[in-house]
Order: structure tokens, then sequence, then C-alpha cells
């Protein structure tokens, strides 16, 4: 019930947010979403340095107002206070408070001030909480927000209307919620912004059951708490949904996350979801940029490998522009089955895909695990750049199997999707599971999608992870079996075919035939009757000048 409260204030907190905005002229304008995320963040971030400077000093817990007995505190004293702090902790300084603002805002130039508060925390945290872009740059924290304001003179109550909101509740006490607390959250502070609007890759939003069961099919319940010291990556990371469930099912603090996505704003949201996440340490390796171009992440000169990969690719896209660059001594062995040629008349069409798979492939470690998103038609091709690929991940034995999902579990995309699980340490038997009879489809806006139960969801998990067959659901088969079928991996090809028998008599037949015989006749009857009917309406046609 208290879990309730705590969701409902959060969103409400997220619903004045908005509503301020729209007052301001910002309903729905494309720098909205910036405004809502980074005062929110502020918002995050001052509250969990109140609640972990109450956990360290009794003198702040117990202070009536907990910001007067760290403004109280000596320079050094506040400083012993932070080095006690997680990393996940903002630097702040007693200005930067929400509380100062509160009390700063009939100052003259309001907006200044609190643009200059929000810029400092960025830059005195800049180290830890900036995304960096492939060429070297970095992204801070926060803009001035009151810039997105175009008239000038409205700019402080703009502002002043942000900082009486914000002063209202406290966050403190949801920072002992729990995963799930947090990826509802995160869904629905981004749900109006998490779009393919004008977008190149990696803005679609995963569902979250795609999400979940790849988390339980690479990180079963018998592995959770085991794994460590791990390294999880997505090349093209969206808001992060698929890696944040992999991360909760390893253990926020057992493993370190990378990601590259070429998107800023996408980039800017998955920073947020860190935050949220207890996954501050892996901010330093978020990177902004084209990973199929100039893939960031490497040991030395050659590209890093990941124990575990997850992604959802883009799966047609205009790549023209670059793709000759990537025909390169050095991405030889990257793109190793080939590199999609340019559609003429359908440049869109280009299967990026293609290059994201193969990338993934690269940069898997020896005895590493991934799951990619793929277009169905990939499990089957009998020809090209994606048959050359499943041919590789078999002579390789790198295969778990393939979850074949319902049409539209994507409400964005009508492509029917298989989920691809890869383990280069199985070297026995691979799971074809046929999904896609599963899930009941409901509408989302103007689209129809397909959403799974919580029962079909573990249903997919504990088969895929039993390696368990089951009659027109799934099987098992060897790498063998798959080459013997041309490396088809759709579970359907491999199901046995089930002839009936059934034992009639004599007579029972003479009459089923007697049926059949009549039956025709009849049918026969009536394309005579019919055949006659149209040439006597052809007889019956004059011609009229």
């Amino acid at each position: 019930m208290v879990e309730l409260e705590f969701r409902d204030k959060t969103k409400a907190l997220i619903d004045s947010l908005k509503n301020i905005c729209a007052h301001y002229g910002l309903g729905n304008d494309g720098n909205e979403f910036k405004i809502i995320t980074q005062t929110f963040l502020y918002k995050f971030l001052n509250d969990k340095f109140a609640y972990e400077a109450k956990k360290i000093d009794e003198k702040v817990a117990n202070a009536g107002k907990w910001e007067e007995a760290l403004v109280a505190m000596s320079e050094g004293e506040l400083e012993m206070l932070q080095l006690q702090m997680g990393g996940d902790t903002a630097r702040l300084k007693p200005h930067h408070f929400i509380s100062y603002l509160f009390g700063q805002q009939n100052a003259p130039d309001f907006a200044k001030l609190f643009d200059d508060t929000l810029r400092d925390i960025a830059l005195t945290n800049n180290d830890v909480f900036a995304v960096k872009t492939d060429g070297g740059a970095k992204v801070v924290l926060f803009d001035r927000v009151s810039e997105y304001i175009a008239d000038e003179s409205k700019r402080d109550a703009f502002c002043r209307a942000i900082i009486n909101k914000l002063v209202e509740f406290s966050f403190e006490r949801i920072f002992t919620q729990k995963f799930d607390f947090y990826a509802t959250i995160f869904e629905y502070l981004i749900k109006d912004y998490n779009s393919n609007s004008g977008g190149k890759y990696a803005e679609y939003y995963t569902p979250h059951a795609v999400a979940r069961i790849m988390a339980a099919i690479l990180v079963p319940t018998e592995q959770q708490g085991k794994v460590k010291n791990v390294s999880c990556y997505d090349p093209s990371a969206g808001s992060g949904t698929l890696l944040m469930n992999v991360a909760h099912a390893i253990g926020e603090n057992r493993c370190s996350i990378y990601t590259q996505d070429i998107s800023q704003k996408s980039s800017n949201l998955l920073r947020l979801n860190l935050i949220l996440n207890n996954l501050v340490h892996s901010i330093p390796n978020v990177i902004q940029g084209n990973t199929v171009l100039h893939p960031y992440h490497r040991d030395g000169k050659d590209l890093k490998r990941f124990d575990y990969i997850v992604s959802n690719p883009p799966f047609k896209m205009d790549f023209s522009d670059f793709r000759d660059e990537l025909d390169s001594k050095e991405n030889k062995g990257r793109f190793f089955a080939g590199i999609p040629k340019v559609k003429a008349k359908a440049k869109d069409k280009m299967e990026i895909y293609q290059l994201f798979l193969q990338h993934i492939i690269h940069s898997l470690k020896p005895g590493g695990k991934a799951a990619v998103v793929v277009p169905t038609g990939f499990i089957t091709a009998q020809s090209g750049i994606d048959k050359s690929i499943r041919k590789y991940l078999v002579e390789q034995k790198m295969l778990a199997g393939v979850v074949s999902m319902p049409s539209n579990i994507f409400a964005t995309t009508g492509t029917n999707v298989s989920i691809l699980f890869m383990d280069d340490s199985n070297k026995d038997k691979v799971v074809l599971i046929d999904a896609s009879n599963l899930g009941e489809k409901i509408k989302d806006g103007k689209n129809q999608k397909t959403v799974l139960t919580q029962e079909e969801e573990q249903s997919i998990i504990d088969t895929f992870n039993a390696k368990k067959p089951a009659e027109d659901f799934s099987v098992t088969v060897s790498y063998d079996e798959i080459e013997a079928k041309n490396y088809s991996l759709s579970a359907g090809q491999y199901f046995d075919v089930k002839i009936e028998y059934v034992d009639i008599t004599p007579e029972h037949f003479a009459e089923t035939m007697q049926g059949f015989t009549t039956n025709l006749e009849s049918l026969f009857r009536q394309s005579r009757e019919l055949e006659s009917e149209i040439k006597k309406q052809l007889l019956g046609l004059k011609y009229d000048n």
C-alpha cells in the first residue's frame, strides 16, 4: 500500500511539471522532455544526498531541517561526509539545495540563479555524471533550463513555479524501493518522449515482456547472486530497458554497464535510468555515437569484448552515406558475413540489423552470452548475409536458441520478431520455441499490440532454461540437425508431422466415398448451370454507339 502511495505521488510530481511546461507554452514542445527529466533528476539527486547524509551523520538525521545542519558544517566536515557517501550520490554544496533556491526565489534574475545552480552541480559532478561522445566531448548533466522559454520576461516565474513544486514533497522514502518500482516510474517519466519521431536508431521502446524474457534466460534464477564482476553491453542501447533488466538479474553492484547509441536524447534518458537504478558507476561508459561506424569501447587497439550483450537494434535504416567506409581491412573480422548493399530505390530499407548482429558476435567474450531482437525473417532466410551469420553461429557452436514472438509484440512495428540467444559455452542442444500463438491482442493508441500474460512469459523462460520439448511449442535440436535443415532456426520446421490413422469398416468406407461422389456431382452440376448462364448473358450483349 505504501509503495503504491509513493508511486502515485511521484507520478503526480511528473504530471505537475508537465502542467507547468504547458502553462508556459512548452506542452509537447521538443524541449519539454529536457525540462521534465532534468528537473526531476535535480530533485532526485537533492533528496538522495539528504537520504545518504542522514544515514551517515546523526546530527543531520535528528535536525529539524537537514539543510540547516549541513550549512552549519565546516568545509572539512562536509568534505568528509561526502567521502563517506556512495559513488552514486552527487556531490552537492549548501547553495545547491532546493531549499536554498526556494528561499531566494524573489531575488532579481532568479532564472539565472536557477540555471547557474544546475550548471554548477553538473560541472562539480562532471567526472562521474557526464556522458561522452565518440569524439571525446562531454554531455553534462544539466542545461540552462530557463532558456527554453523564449520570452525572457517569463523565465523567473517559470523557474519559481518549478522550485515551488519541487519543494512540496520528498523523494527520500522511495530510496528503499526495488527495481520494479523504478522501472515503472522511469517508464511513466518518458512515456511521452520515447518514440521514433524523426528517429535514427535506438529510440524504439522495448516492451518489458521482451526485456524480462531476455534477462531471465541470460541469467537464470539459480545463477542470480553468483555472477560477479561482469561487463554488460548494448551497442544500440536506447533508454536502457534491456540493460536495466539484465543488471538487476545479475545484481547492480556486480556488473558494469557499457553502451553506445547515436541518439543524444536516448543517451540522456539512459543516464537518468542508470541514476535511478544505482548504476551511476557505469555512466562514464555511456557513449553517444555511431556504433557501426565508430565503435568506441576498446581494449588497446582491439574492440572490447563483453560477458553479456543485449540489444534491440534497428532493423532497416539508410546508412548509404557511410556504407563504403565500413568496407575496410580493419572491419573484415567484425563484418565477417558481409556488408549489405545500397538499395538504389529503397535506401531506408537497408538491413542495418545485420551489421549490429555481426558487431555483437565479434564483441562477445569467449564463454559469453547474448540476446538480440531480430526480424523473424532472419531465422529462415535461405541466402545472403542472414544465412551466412546463422551458418557461422552453428559452425562456431555458440547458439543457445531462438524464441519466435507473437506478431505486434512491439506496438510501433508490424514486423514479426524473434529473440536470438547466443551462448559461446553451449556445445550441446539448441532450444527453439514458437511462441507466436501466445498473448492477447489489445489496442495501444492507434496501434494494436500483443501482450503476454505473466504465466506465458514464465512458460517461455522455464521451457527454454530447462531445454524442455513441448508439442507444437518447443524442440531441442543438435547443431548437426540444424545444418541438415539448411541452418533454419524456426521451431516449426523441426516439429513432428503427425498423421492420424483411423480403422473403419468397408461399409463405412463405401458410405464415405459415396458422400464424396454425390457432393462432387452436385458441384459439377452447379458449374454447368453457371457456364450456361454466362453464355446466355454474353449472347444478350449488344453494341451501343
